[in-house]
């Protein structure tokens, strides 16, 4: 899964891979928590632009991120979603949580 972090300007880039599930859930909680609990990023954009499924798992690791860094004043923000990753994002609740931008 390397390649998918990157930090710029306090922000942690995840690219999310074409499934999100448990296999690959695990892998971007574990990397996505090192950046966040040593200090190198404040904030989380999740880029969805290869992503075609996303199952509870990734519903998982989005509302956990959103925990970590909302208590220090960070945002989450989700980019490049389908239509099919939007739904998912509204229907469970995470739009209330983090912003989806285009």
């Amino acid at each position: 899964m390397e390649g998918m972090f990157a930090v710029k300007d306090n922000c942690l880039r995840i690219i999310m891979p074409e499934e999100m599930d448990h296999h690959s859930a695990e892998s971007i909680r574990e990397g996505a928590d090192e950046y966040l609990l040593t200090g190198k990023a404040k904030h989380v954009i999740f880029d969805f632009s290869k992503t075609r499924f996303m199952d509870s798992s990734g519903i998982g690791v989005i509302a956990g991120r959103y925990k970590k860094v909302s208590c220090f004043g960070g945002r989450v923000t989700a980019v490049n979603a389908n239509p099919r990753i939007r739904r998912i994002i509204m229907l469970s609740g995470l739009k209330d949580m983090i912003e989806i931008v285009d």
